[in-house]
């Protein structure tokens, strides 16, 4: 069974259409949805927003449905220069920004695990299937949508992801995490901490993000109008490919 993970129900709303012989189990105060997505059985949640939701939400999901891999996706901000909104950021290792134990332990480390960084598996099939929503990508969003956003040639990055308990808005708050990630590509509030616990379960994880906006205050967007009308037909796209 394949876990799917994101932090809104927006994000998740186009794949749930698709997902046959749905049940739904109320655990924590989340719902999780299983059923059948083309050729494979999955589990769905949807976390809430930061590292201590995700965090609960992927360890009952662990613990309840026994997954044999967990995919996280969802939007994201960008912090590398290049990217723009509409550009997918196919996550090799994540990152907790705003973890700062020192002088105990280096900053950025996370206490007792000896850890700063936890990598992902690389998947080629996954990574496939954005490549196939990439190069398709007018069959999965419609022209009028993507116009409204700016997007014209969305392009995917590899790199690393960057999570925090902080909306990434001021150019303080940017040019301190740039700064002390080299190489970042983008931040977020939940992907490093879905990653810890899949590392310390043993659990196979990967994690796709959809730029959404600049994060800093230069580049407004209508940030629920996004996720709606774009990042769910991301997920929808990519991991209806991914599960065929």
């Amino acid at each position: 069974m394949i876990g799917i993970i994101s932090a809104m129900h927006d994000e998740l709303a186009e794949l749930l259409l698709v997902l046959k012989d749905k049940e739904t189990f109320i655990l924590g105060n989340r719902e999780y949805y299983t059923g059948t997505l083309k050729q494979k059985q999955v589990v769905i949640v949807f976390s809430k927003w930061g590292k201590v939701a995700a965090a609960l939400t992927t360890t009952q999901l662990i613990s309840t449905f026994q997954p044999t891999e967990i995919i996280f996706t969802g939007v994201a901000g960008a912090i590398n220069p290049n990217l723009n909104i509409g550009d997918i950021v196919y996550g090799t290792s994540l990152v907790q920004h705003d973890m700062d134990a020192s002088p105990l332990f280096p900053t950025l480390e996370i206490p007792l695990l000896g850890k700063t960084y936890f990598k992902t598996i690389l998947n080629t099939k996954l990574f496939d299937s954005v490549n196939y929503f990439q190069q398709n990508y007018f069959t999965f969003i419609q022209k009028k949508e993507a116009i409204t956003f700016k997007i014209t040639a969305p392009k995917i990055t590899k790199g690393i992801i960057a999570s925090g308990d902080e909306f990434i808005s001021t150019d303080q708050s940017f040019q301190k995490i740039k700064k002390n990630i080299p190489n970042l590509q983008c931040v977020e509030m939940e992907g490093a901490a879905v990653a810890q616990v899949c590392d310390e379960y043993k659990i196979p994880f990967q994690i796709i993000r959809i730029i959404s906006d600049k994060a800093n205050d230069s580049a407004p967007v209508d940030f629920p109008a996004f996720t709606k009308k774009i990042a769910s037909k991301y997920a929808k796209g990519i991991l209806e490919n991914y599960c065929s």
